[in-house]
């Protein structure tokens, strides 16, 4: 006969003569055995309840009321589940009730802060609400994902929680392994960047919803192959927009801003482009026949450092433009009025100025190896120090 306490089993066996009644036979065990017995079971957990259901050969197993555990099985609950980590408890979080137990909040991730805060009875004091639910001043929707990935180690979100909100509340409560899934999760979620050209009929809507006082900024859009002829596109700042292979043609871009605007291979034949502001932009290729650069007001046209490699420039009134230090080798710039323009610096290599006025112009330190100069309106003078 073996006396055993709630969690363990008395190892020692013990034989003592089975007689009387059960009350006796809950005596002498108690006598023998050092304890207060008040029930006894056979081997296979069955509760005696009449001496007369006794064999001979049974082994009896008496305790103190507490239920009957197998002696065949380990009597030690498994690591990490103590009594204090089985407990089921009730969450009231953001008014809303949740019922787990405090080894989901505690096993999965022992370093957060739920770890932390439900580890140890009594942590939480008199933070209770009249049901005795723990209380805890969060959002409920975005808790509900973070207690059941506790519950069972997977990410899952009902259609409509925002996964930022869920990100947040995991930051919150130190769940770092979740951290790392919601993350991939948001990425995973965002649409692609959308990087396709932006049409003349979506320019033309965004140009009517725009005041006229209000300065319009297309910085770093593209644009690329749109038709934008004919169009009112003063002062727009497109600085650093790609505009390649664009249809500019008899666009009025007075006093717009190109600054490191890729207008490669565009048209912009007949184009209005006094005042404009070209700085180091790209032209590379482009047809700028019969473009009026010249502004009446005296506000000139600054295109220095500017790549106009083969532009064809036929024709253009460029009166005072600025193309200092310029590229424009192989470019046709034939019976244009250059007067009074910069060109100190230019790449004028191989470049078509016949017919040019160059009357005043600024041509020192330019290459103008291979340059042709034939039938110029103003001769080339020494003074000017060309290469």
């Amino acid at each position: 006969m073996t006396s055993r306490s709630n969690y363990a089993l008395e190892s020692k066996m013990k034989v003592v003569a089975v007689y009387g009644t059960l009350s006796d036979l809950l005596s002498v065990a108690s006598s023998k055995l050092g304890i207060k017995a008040t029930s006894v079971y056979n081997g296979k957990g069955g509760l005696i309840d009449d001496i007369a259901l006794i064999r001979d050969d049974d082994v009896l197993f008496v305790c103190e009321g507490e239920p009957f555990i197998d002696p065949q099985t380990d009597s030690k609950p498994p690591e990490g589940l103590s009594g204090s980590h089985t407990d089921w408890l009730t969450l009231n979080v953001g008014g809303r009730y949740f019922t787990t137990t405090r080894s989901t909040l505690v096993n999965k991730e022992p370093d957060s802060m739920l770890a932390h805060m439900f580890k140890d009875k009594g942590v939480w004091g008199n933070k209770q609400d009249h049901r005795g639910a723990f209380l805890i001043d969060r959002s409920p929707e975005y808790f509900e994902p973070i207690l059941n990935y506790l519950r069972h180690g997977q990410l899952i979100v009902n259609d409509g929680i925002n996964l930022l909100g869920v990100l947040e509340e995991a930051r919150f409560f130190g769940i770092d392994s979740l951290i790392q899934h919601l993350e991939v999760a948001i990425k995973n979620s965002q649409p692609p960047e959308d990087h396709s050209p932006i049409s003349r009929k979506e320019f033309v809507r965004f140009l009517l919803a725009t005041p006229t006082k209000s300065e319009l900024r297309c910085q770093g859009l593209n644009f690329s192959g749109a038709d934008l002829s004919r169009l009112d596109l003063r002062y727009i700042n497109f600085k650093m927009a790609n505009l390649s292979r664009c249809n500019l043609a008899h666009a009025n871009l007075c006093c717009a801003n190109l600054e490191r605007a890729d207008l490669s291979g565009s048209v912009l034949d007949c184009a209005n482009l006094q005042g404009v502001k070209m700085l180091c932009s790209n032209a590379e290729g482009a047809s700028l026949k019969l473009c009026n650069f010249e502004d009446p007001s005296g506000l000139k046209a600054n295109l220095e450092g500017a790549n106009l490699k083969g532009v064809d420039m036929e024709g253009s009134q460029m009166t005072g433009i600025n193309l200092r230090v310029a590229t424009l080798k192989n470019a046709k710039l034939k019976n244009c009025n250059l007067r009074g323009a910069t060109l100190a610096g230019t790449d004028l290599e191989n470049c078509d100025l016949s017919g040019c006025d160059l009357q005043e112009a600024n041509l020192r330190g330019s290459n103008v190896k291979g340059a042709i100069f034939e039938e110029m309106l103003t001769p080339l003078h020494m003074s000017q120090s060309v290469r």
